[in-house]
């Protein structure tokens, strides 16, 4: 059984995938080391909080450019 969510939009699964990878690599949450572990299994709730919360940052902002436009 999986924990996780279902995205919003049908087939957007793999490419939020991708965002959350390419955020954690930005805040510095070392991937290679837990893809061993299915990922996220191994990475502290506070690490995985940080990723979370940069990409709700992003795709704000991103909004936002857009309502700019």
């Amino acid at each position: 059984m999986s924990n996780k969510k279902a995205t919003v939009v049908a087939g957007a699964e793999e490419k939020m995938d991708k965002f959350k990878e390419e955020v954690a690599r930005e805040v510095g949450v070392n991937l290679e080391e837990n893809k061993k572990y299915q990922l996220w299994g191994r990475v502290p709730a506070e690490r995985c909080g940080e990723v979370g919360g940069n990409m709700v940052k992003k795709m704000i902002e991103s909004y936002e450019k857009k309502l700019i436009e």
